[in-house]
């Protein structure tokens, strides 16, 4: 049997679906694209905003159109949250955003059988953290390793708390066995991945620190690279980056969860941080980290935001002089108390917002990237684009270099300009 799959969303999805794939071919049954004929279709889904949610029910109707009888399976946080608007959508198995092993048994199933089957729980009661196949799909040289599941934040524009239940984390001893795995399938870096990874830890015995664990990976795997998902700011403490800052295999890109730059708009998101400890954690990670990379989220025309926060905003990204950023409109999302919040925003105002932002991202990333120019890096080489061979330096910043047939390989390359959205280079002998 041929399945293909369609991941909506987040790293974590991204990884969800590699472990489904491998559980499908351990079965005996092979994997296919999207947009060839197969027997199974499956989509996991994403419901972070509602545009997420529209994005679903498009892909769905889509395949539902084009594979009129093929068994179309759909799981993840938008069936979690609303499973009604999927049954209406005429799907042939339908689970939540939990338990992959027995989706997978569920699609198996109704393949056979020929009927609509649906495996639902109630997120908010899940205590176990599911341990799935690490690894990638053939051909990567990167690979994602999930160690952590839930979050118990409740941001006040987030619906991820409901559709993923609270914290559970990987013991670490499965962590750092699954990375002796990836190793040994040849994998030359690690994302380490989870919906909120700086709360790994806190439902084990002892409640041991994300440190911990990191530290037992990069012991573990001396000569793989290992690259960190995005972190809660307040993670980043003085102890963290004298535990970590040992571990040359320790990629230096930092991505800091932020969503603004002013704190009376952080108190309305219910963020658990305030720009000055934001700041702390910048100043830090450059202490212990010369050079490295920090990155982070935005979300501009929050409910109520002023011009003179959304210029403090701005006032404060430039002070952190992010390498790169990723920006946002905010985006009502039903069933949180922003949705409900006075001051929303039109979309004129949310599409200036964020093309002043983005001006602002880029100019920074601009910056990053000169800083650069000159020095040497270490480059894993991922594809071939036209005459480039592609890869990114520990900092995550892409860099090109006429191509060899470079895959999977890793090489000391000179940085010698900017090109594109990163820089050019040449092999360093």
């Amino acid at each position: 049997m041929k399945v293909a799959f369609y991941t909506l969303g987040c790293k974590t999805n991204q990884y969800e679906t590699q472990a489904m794939g491998q559980l499908l071919l351990a079965k005996g049954h092979c994997l296919g694209n999207f947009d060839e004929k197969c027997d199974v279709y499956v989509i996991n889904t994403c419901s972070v905003t509602a545009v997420a949610d529209k994005k679903n029910r498009a892909v769905i109707r889509r395949c539902r159109k084009e594979n009129p009888d093929a068994i179309i399976g759909v799981c993840g946080c938008y069936t979690q949250h609303d499973a009604d608007a999927v049954r209406a959508l005429g799907v042939d198995v339908l689970g939540g955003s939990g338990s992959r092993e027995e989706f997978v048994e569920l699609l198996l199933r109704s393949a056979e059988e020929k009927q609509q089957l649906e495996s639902l729980d109630n997120a908010l009661r899940r205590r176990e953290f599911e341990i799935l196949p690490a690894g990638g799909l053939e051909g990567r040289t990167r690979a994602m390793l999930k160690v952590q599941d839930g979050c118990v934040n409740f941001c006040s524009y987030c619906i991820i708390p409901y559709t993923r239940g609270p914290v559970r984390s990987a013991p670490t001893d499965v962590v750092v066995r699954q990375a002796k795995e990836l190793a040994e399938k040849g994998y030359r870096e690690i994302v380490v991945t989870g919906i909120e990874i700086a709360g790994w830890g806190t439902d084990l015995p002892g409640k041991p620190p994300m440190s911990d664990m990191l530290e037992a990976v990069c012991t573990a795997v001396p000569e793989i690279r290992i690259r960190l998902g995005s972190l809660e700011p307040r993670v980043i403490t003085e102890a963290f980056c004298q535990k970590m800052v040992k571990f040359t295999n320790l990629c230096p890109q930092f991505h800091l969860s932020m969503q603004s730059g002013c704190d009376t708009v952080l108190a309305r998101m219910k963020r658990k941080y305030d720009t000055a400890r934001y700041l702390q954690s910048v100043e830090l990670l450059r202490q212990y980290f010369s050079g490295c990379a920090i990155t982070t989220d935005m979300i501009v025309a929050f409910p109520g935001e002023t011009e003179a926060e959304f210029e403090e905003s701005l006032a404060f990204i430039r002070k952190c002089a992010f390498a790169d950023m990723h920006i946002f409109p905010y985006s009502r999302r039903p069933g949180t108390p922003a949705d409900k919040m006075p001051g929303q925003h039109n979309n004129a105002t949310k599409e200036d917002r964020s093309r002043r932002a983005i001006a602002v991202a880029e100019e920074m990333n601009l910056a990053y990237r000169q800083a650069l120019i000159g020095s040497r890096q270490e480059i894993l080489f991922e594809e071939t684009e036209g005459a480039y061979d592609v890869g990114h330096a520990p900092n995550y910043i892409k860099v090109y270099v006429p191509t060899a047939g470079r895959h999977n390989v890793l090489a000391r390359v000179k940085l010698t300009g900017i090109y594109q959205d990163g820089l050019m280079g040449q092999i360093d002998n």
